[in-house]
């Protein structure tokens, strides 16, 4: 089972409109990530602050990644987000420490 991360952080004034659309996360994306055969086990998403740290245990990472970057439902997603994140060139993280 593999662990990534993902960083993003919500422009100003906009963190309250943030958590307002994560009441109500559409069906159809949730779908597209659990559709893909990534193996997702785990998908948490936190918040402070206006930093946003998604965390992630799946069978392929390349595949959730994919789902992420190609799918429908992610791009009308994106469009919901659009005006509330700031844009980001790479939001993933590197794992720098793991306590088994």
């Amino acid at each position: 089972m593999a662990r990534i991360a993902f960083h993003l952080r919500i422009k100003e004034g906009q963190r309250e409109a943030y958590r307002e659309e994560h009441e109500d996360v559409p069906e159809a994306l949730e779908s597209a990530y659990l559709d893909s055969e990534a193996g997702i086990e785990t998908y948490s998403v936190f918040e402070k602050g206006g930093h946003v740290f998604g965390f992630l245990e799946v069978e392929d990472p390349a595949v959730i990644k994919e789902a992420m970057a190609e799918s429908e439902a992610q791009a009308a997603w994106n469009e919901v987000m659009d005006p509330i994140l700031v844009e980001e060139d790479d939001q993933w993280m590197d794992e720098v420490y793991r306590m088994v």
